[in-house]
C-alpha cells in the first residue's frame, strides 16, 4: 500500500513550508515516526517525521522548494514486496504532476483575475481559490494584512501561490516589488535593499544564499524597524544578591530538580512581576487600540549555530523559578534540536534575549513583533561600584530595553526597570 507524504500545517497561520533536507533517499527503509525530512516556516524549523514504516518510493520535491500546506511531497511504500519490485515504479507513477498544478493554477494570467470570477459568483460555484464566501476577501494571514495596510495594496489584486489560491507573505512582498506600492520600496523587506556593491571577476569573495530562516530573520527585523518607533534605556544592576543566592542553592536545584540553576530564571521572575505593575509593556498595537495581554508569556531568544528562534515560556508568572529554570532548559534543548512544536514559538507577549552570554556589556535588540518591548541582559561583570561613598568591587550587569514609543512613553520604561532592578537586588529568598 502507498501512503502519501503531506506537507504538515506547522500552526494555524502558516500557509506552506520550505524543505530544507530530506533525512532519506529513494529507496531508503523508514520507520514510522522516524525523522524523514526537514522543514523551515515563518514560526518555526522542524523534523517531520514518518507517517509509515515502509520504503521511500518517491520524493517529488526537491531540498529548497516551498510548498504549500497539505501537498503531497513524497510517498512511501508499506508493501516490502511491492517496494523491492519496483524501484522503477516511482517513476511511472507520473500523476505526481497532479501536485504541482495547485502550485501553476494560482499564477493566473493577468493581474485582476479576481474579478472575472466576481460576476458568476452568484452561481453555484464554488468561490475562487483562497477568496472567502462573503464579498470574496481572500485569506490573509496576519502578517499578509498588515504589510498590505502599510503598503497600502489592494490584496485582491495579488495573485496567490498558496495553498487554494493563498496570498502568502512572498507573494505579496514579490507584488509591491514588481508593481509597486503607495510607500517607500523598502517596505518590500529585503526584496529590495540598497545600492548592491558590484564584484569584478577575480575578486576574492564567496557567494553564500541565504538559508530560509535567515531570510525569514531579515524581512521580521526589517518589518519590526519599519512598524515600530524603537527607543532604548539601560539600567545598572547589582547583581550580588542574586550571585549569592544562586551560589547556595546551585546545588540543591541539580540534586532536587535536575536542572542547573543559570541567572536567566531570576531575570524571567523579575520581569513577570514588573509586567504586572505596568501592563502596558505586556501589550501590542492592532490599529489605533492597545491590545492589553492578560497572559505573562515569556519569550526567549536561542542563538542556533543557523539562526536564532525564540521559544515562548507560557504563563511564565505561575512558574516557581525551579520551573522556569526546567522550561528554559528544555526548550533551549529542543530548539537546537530542531524538535519544537509550533505553539511553542507563538504567542509571546514580551521576550527576554541575553547577549552577555558571549560577553556583550549589552545590546539595543530589535522588538518582536507583535511586541512592544524586549528586555536585554548584558553581561555580569565584576567592577568597581561606589557604595555609599566607598568603592566596591561587585557583580554588575547592564539592562538594555528597547520598546515602542507608539505605546511607551520614556518614564514608563525607566519605572519598569526601575522595579525589575529593584526586584534583582532584593530578591526573595522565599521565592526559591
Amino acid at each position: 500500500m502507498r501512503v502519501d507524504v503531506i506537507m504538515p500545517q506547522m500552526g494555524e497561520s502558516i500557509a506552506e513550508g520550505t524543505i530544507t533536507r530530506w533525512m532519506k533517499k529513494v529507496g531508503d527503509t523508514v520507520q514510522r515516526d522516524e525523522p524523514l525530512f526537514e522543514i523551515s516556516t515563518d514560526k518555526v524549523d522542524a523534523e517531520i517525521p514518518s507517517p509509515s514504516a515502509g520504503t521511500l518510493l518517491e520524493i517529488r520535491n526537491r531540498e529548497g522548494e516551498t510548498v504549500p500546506v497539505s501537498q503531497v511531497v513524497g510517498v512511501i511504500e508499506t508493501d516490502a514486496s511491492a517496494a523491492a519490485s519496483g524501484p522503477a515504479t516511482p517513476e511511472s507513477p507520473k500523476p505526481a504532476a497532479a501536485p504541482k498544478a495547485p502550485a501553476a493554477a494560482p499564477a493566473r494570467p493577468t493581474q485582476e483575475p479576481e474579478r472575472a470570477p466576481a460576476a458568476p459568483a452568484s452561481s453555484a460555484a464554488p468561490t475562487p481559490p483562497g477568496r472567502s464566501s462573503e464579498q470574496g476577501a481572500p485569506f490573509l494571514s496576519p502578517v499578509v494584512r498588515r504589510i498590505a495596510e502599510e503598503q497600502g495594496v489592494d490584496p485582491t489584486r495579488v495573485p496567490g501561490t498558496g495553498a487554494g489560491g493563498r496570498v502568502t507573505k512572498k507573494d505579496i512582498l514579490d507584488f509591491i516589488a514588481r508593481e509597486g506600492a503607495a510607500a517607500p520600496p523598502a517596505a518590500a523587506g529585503i526584496a529590495s535593499t540598497p545600492s548592491t556593491p558590484t564584484f569584478a571577476a577575480g575578486e576574492r569573495v564567496k557567494r553564500v544564499p541565504m538559508s530560509p530562516m535567515r531570510k525569514k530573520i531579515a524581512e521580521h527585523m526589517v518589518e519590526s524597524r519599519r512598524t515600530s518607533a524603537h527607543v532604548h534605556s539601560v539600567f545598572e544592576v547589582d547583581m550580588s544578591r542574586v550571585s549569592k543566592l544562586r551560589e547556595k542553592y546551585r546545588g540543591a536545584y541539580e540534586e532536587r530538580h535536575g536542572v542547573k540553576l543559570t541567572f536567566l530564571p531570576f531575570f524571567i521572575k523579575s520581569a513577570c512581576e514588573a509586567l504586572r505593575a505596568w501592563p502596558v509593556l505586556n501589550s501590542s498595537v492592532e490599529g489605533e487600540e492597545s491590545v492589553y495581554r492578560r497572559e505573562l508569556n515569556i519569550g526567549i531568544a536561542v542563538a542556533l549555530d543557523w539562526g536564532l528562534i525564540v521559544p515562548v515560556v507560557k504563563h511564565a508568572d505561575e512558574l516557581s523559578v525551579a520551573g522556569l529554570a526546567r522550561k528554559v532548559n528544555d526548550l533551549a534543548d529542543r530548539a537546537r534540536t530542531k524538535k519544537l512544536n509550533p505553539d511553542e514559538v507563538a504567542g509571546g507577549t514580551f521576550t527576554i534575549t541575553n547577549p552577555g552570554v558571549f560577553g556583550g556589556l549589552f545590546g539595543l535588540p530589535i522588538i518582536h513583533q507583535p511586541q512592544v518591548a524586549i528586555l536585554g541582559v548584558g553581561g555580569i561583570q565584576r567592577r568597581p561600584v561606589v557604595i555609599d561613598d566607598a568603592i566596591a568591587i561587585r557583580p554588575m550587569v547592564y539592562l538594555s530595553m528597547s520598546y515602542d514609543h507608539r505605546v511607551v512613553d520614556g518614564a514608563i520604561a525607566d519605572q519598569f526597570l526601575a522595579q525589575v532592578k529593584r526586584s534583582l537586588e532584593s530578591f526573595d529568598e522565599s521565592l526559591l
